[in-house]
């Protein structure tokens, strides 16, 4: 079926239209890397510093170089998968099949505590760049599928949509998952106790949590266990997406047009305007996302007084998310996509508030709008991208492969930039002093995790709304480039069909 596309004449392809079926096909497809991502965003700082007990510098060589990794492997990825020749299931869907067993054992090693202790730092790096590095295999070209599914410009937006709430729902579930497995890892009774006013400092280095240096520990053995379950996840995804989503050729393309090297197109991905500013503009505001991801656990710990409630904090940040994705839809739909960023400045405020205010209360309070922004945040860069791509397209007609070059080396920034915020605030905490398992830690390091929280992400969100303040493309250029290509891909055809007729006519 999908190959039968590259031959389907025009009016076959402008009419066809994505079911819902094939919309829940494909953004389950996409769960399973938010599932382990947001168990890995959310706990594996706090993991590698108090249960396999390595340094925080040490803890942020594995944060940054993992990330890094998986930043490095995007432009490799888009630069294959660009000379990928069409099969029978596609061009895009082997890439997603063959990464996905290497990417579960990964996984799985990454969250393994190794009997040998000094070789941990060395053991949690390789096996979280190789994590890193496959979903990145899988990611591109799964994101770059979103222009394969159809050429209607509301199909792609409804397609993106469900597959950002099925996104959100699988960082929920990763989160909540891990949450309420590793949960008792976390809890030591001894902790909950408030000292006396005359207690000594030496009340602050009594360990919370005992070292875990046995593979077969209790802390060791929960984390396994939520690893083997999200792994899992993995396989259900993968074989929902394979049986219910059709890859088909790009319709904008003659069969004589050839693809665009690799390196030219990332030339001249580079220079295209509302790509440098769109990604410009998400790079700080996914820092700033990550930070708030990297830390909060860390910081509902150690910072706020809210040890034994970090866990449902989290589930309600991501329930807020995914209940509003279907509102930030319908929002940029009626009012548009520059202005439904917006939403993404609400958690600002309300994280100051937290910080200078620690309260259970209001800490529910800023993870239900937390929920709102993030959601926003992970809405819109997938959405205006496809209208990059097909801006881009307008203006090169002639090309084709581009896609994965965008989304790859989108892709690549934002992860890059995650890394490098993920890297310096876990530096952070080692200059400051942070010791791991220990029930309460020094000012220094409070007052570090409360700027990771509160005033480094607002600042950064800022800043990336700033820039998209300058974003060129408005629903009024949006219709006009969908009209555009359909009047471009008639003319084309026509072209085809006459020089098919005219070979026929001199034979």
């Amino acid at each position: 079926m999908a190959g039968a596309a590259r031959d389907s004449p025009a009016g076959e392809q402008e009419g066809y239209r994505l079911s819902m079926c094939s919309k829940l096909c494909y953004a389950i497809g996409g769960a399973p890397n938010q599932v382990a991502g947001s168990a890995a965003s959310f706990f594996l700082q706090i993991y590698l510093l108090d249960i396999a007990h390595i340094t925080p510098f040490h803890a942020s060589l594995v944060l940054f170089i993992g990330k890094a990794s998986g930043a490095v492997t995007d432009p490799v990825a888009g630069f294959f998968i660009s000379k990928s020749r069409w099969t029978k299931i596609g061009r895009l869907m082997p890439w997603v099949l063959a990464c996905t067993p290497f990417t579960i054992i990964s996984y799985f090693l990454m969250w393994y505590l190794p009997p040998f202790v000094s070789g941990r730092v060395a053991w949690y790096l390789t096996f979280h760049c190789l994590f890193q590095a496959l979903t990145t295999l899988f990611q591109v070209p799964y994101s770059a599928l979103t222009m394969f599914l159809s050429t209607d410009q509301k199909d792609r937006d409804s397609a993106t949509a469900y597959r950002m709430t099925m996104e959100v729902l699988g960082t929920l579930i990763g989160a909540a998952l891990q949450g309420q497995i590793v949960a008792s890892a976390h809890v030591s009774p001894h902790c909950t106790v408030t000292p006396s006013v005359n207690t000594t400092d030496s009340w602050h280095d009594v360990p919370s949590i005992p070292d875990p240096s046995d593979p077969l520990s209790h802390q060791a053995k929960v984390y396994m266990i939520a690893a083997g379950v999200i792994a899992g996840v993995y396989l259900l995804g993968i074989v929902v997406l394979f049986l219910g989503v059709k890859e088909r050729d790009d319709p904008y393309a003659l069969n004589s047009d050839r693809a665009i090297p690799f390196c030219k197109g990332l030339a001249l991905t580079m220079k295209h305007g509302p790509y440098v500013k769109l990604t410009a503009s998400f790079l700080l505001i996914s820092t700033a996302v990550q930070l708030e991801q990297g830390n909060f656990v860390l910081f509902c710990t150690h910072a706020a007084g809210l040890r034994n409630h970090f866990q449902y904090l989290v589930v309600t940040i991501l329930v807020s998310a995914v209940v509003s994705v279907p509102f930030w839809q319908k929002f940029l739909q009626r009012f548009g996509k520059k202005c439904a960023a917006c939403g993404i400045s609400w958690m600002i405020p309300f994280a100051v508030m937290l910080v200078t205010i620690p309260n259970l209360i209001l800490a529910y309070f800023v993870a239900f709008v937390s929920g709102l922004s993030i959601a926003a945040s992970l809405l819109l860069p997938w959405s205006m991208l496809p209208d990059v791509v097909d801006n881009f397209r307008l203006q090169n007609p002639h090309g084709k492969g581009h896609e994965t070059i965008f989304y790859s080396s989108y892709v690549f920034f934002t992860k890059m930039s995650a890394g490098i915020g993920l890297g310096i605030s876990a530096a952070g905490l080692e200059f400051t002093g942070y010791k791991p398992g220990i029930c309460r830690q020094s000012d220094d390091v409070i007052l570090t995790l409360k700027l990771l929280i509160g005033a480094v992400p607002a600042i950064l969100i800022l800043l990336g709304l700033f820039i998209l303040l300058f974003y060129p493309i408005t629903e009024e250029s949006r219709k006009e480039t969908k009209l555009a290509l359909e009047e471009l891909r008639r003319s084309q055809q026509s072209t085809e069909n006459l020089d098919s007729h005219e070979k026929d006519t001199s034979v």
